[in-house]
């Protein structure tokens, strides 16, 4: 697979994940699921960084 088209996936992971983790803390009072969704969503992002700075 094309790691472009990867980093496109990952990118709109993340942004998914990001938006998953606003609603998750403004709606749920348990900010322990919060920091899971957050976490995952960082985990996404910083692999899309490591796949563009290592495919130069």
């Amino acid at each position: 697979m094309n790691p472009d088209k990867i980093r496109y996936i990952l990118n709109i992971l993340f942004l998914v994940g990001a938006l998953a983790s606003i609603i998750v803390y403004l709606a749920v009072d348990d900010k322990k699921i919060f920091l899971y969704v957050c976490g995952a969503a960082i985990f996404v992002k910083l692999m899309e960084f490591f796949i563009r700075f290592t495919n130069r």
